[in-house]
């Protein structure tokens, strides 16, 4: 990936996460014009279909995730920079919202060569949150690079160079009912969780009109 195209995903997501006061949160990604019998309406980007193994060793689709908002997030179980900064973090939020059924958490690893189901099952008991709520998922090089730079737009690499051999982002990306990113906050400050907390909050009010 070009340092360009790695710096302007950069500055996507910081806008991201500094547009969430109002009462409906907005909507993130590409969208269309499309013409239909009633006039034109906008078609938004979202997260496409998907099959990976969870850390019971179960191949799970996006019907797990359906009438679910969720908060995605790439990380591998050996990075010793972001990513336990990262689940900390996001093991608050899922503290916050453990009882409510309309909240799911999903984390991709980036690592397919070590992070099987067995590794993501150990890691996901470490952090305390051995449960369904909480996804852990592994997939091919390809699926997994792929959905996160084309659908969540969050950078992840392979890099011999890097400390730990990968480079990815820490976002933590907010997806609604209908697949649509609402927002994405740098999991490793803790004001920007807690922002995520609170519009958490205001989608689930969404649904309640």
């Amino acid at each position: 990936m070009s340092t360009l195209k790695y710096f302007a995903i950069i500055i996507v997501f910081i806008s991201f996460a500094g547009c969430n006061n109002d009462k409906k949160l907005p909507i993130y990604g590409q969208r269309e014009a499309k013409i239909t019998k009633d006039g034109i309406d906008t078609v938004y980007q979202t997260i496409p279909a998907f099959a990976f193994l969870n850390q019971d060793s179960v191949m799970i689709t996006q019907n797990v995730f359906k009438d679910k908002i969720y908060i995605a997030d790439f990380f591998f179980t050996s990075c010793s920079t972001i990513c336990p900064v990262m689940h900390r973090n996001l093991k608050t939020v899922f503290d916050e919202y453990k009882e409510n059924p309309d909240v799911m958490f999903l984390s991709h690893t980036i690592d397919f060569k070590y992070d099987k189901p067995s590794v993501l099952k150990k890691y996901a008991q470490k952090l305390g949150v051995d449960g369904k709520k909480w996804q852990f998922v592994w997939g091919s090089k390809e699926a997994i690079y792929t959905i996160a730079e084309k659908s969540y737009l969050t950078v992840v690499e392979e890099d011999s160079t890097a400390r730990d051999g990968y480079i990815h982002q820490g976002w933590l990306v907010l997806i609604d009912k209908e697949k649509k990113m609402r927002g994405a906050y740098d999991g490793t400050k803790t004001e920007q969780v807690e922002q995520l907390k609170k519009d958490v909050a205001i989608l689930l009010k969404e649904y309640k009109k």
